[in-house]
């Protein structure tokens, strides 16, 4: 058992060694920080536009994280207007979908700026 703890250590010894940041230049004051593992994180690329004219609505004192179709109204967008949105909120029910909006049923929820629209009321440009 301890043999095979020492084999293992010395296997992440090894693996790690090949890791190696990049070393900073002589008489530089800040270090050079690189991950090797996980890229720059990119800003939110991800465009929708509305389907038709829809609420978007903000989580009430009693609702959670997740609106609901009874939540306060924050502001409309327009039909066409285009927003960016990289998150989405689940709202689940036990007896069905949390909501029915632009004609379909659905439980997802797409945060916007303002508040939370239904996805069904969006489409992706």
């Amino acid at each position: 058992m301890i043999r095979r703890l020492m084999m293992t250590a010395a296997m992440v010894a090894g693996t790690l060694s090949g890791l190696a940041l990049p070393a900073t230049p002589a008489g530089a004051d800040t270090p050079v920080v690189a991950s090797v593992h996980s890229p720059a994180a990119a800003p939110c690329a991800s465009k929708w536009r509305a389907v038709q004219r829809v609420a978007v609505r903000r989580p009430g004192p009693y609702d959670g994280r997740v609106v609901t179709m009874n939540s306060p109204i924050h502001h409309h967008l327009r039909r066409g207007e285009v927003v960016r949105s990289c998150v989405v909120a689940i709202g689940r029910t036990q007896s069905g979908p949390a909501y029915r909006a632009c004609g379909r049923e659905g439980s997802l929820w797409r945060i916007v700026p303002g508040g939370q629209v239904p996805q069904t009321c969006l489409r992706r440009v």
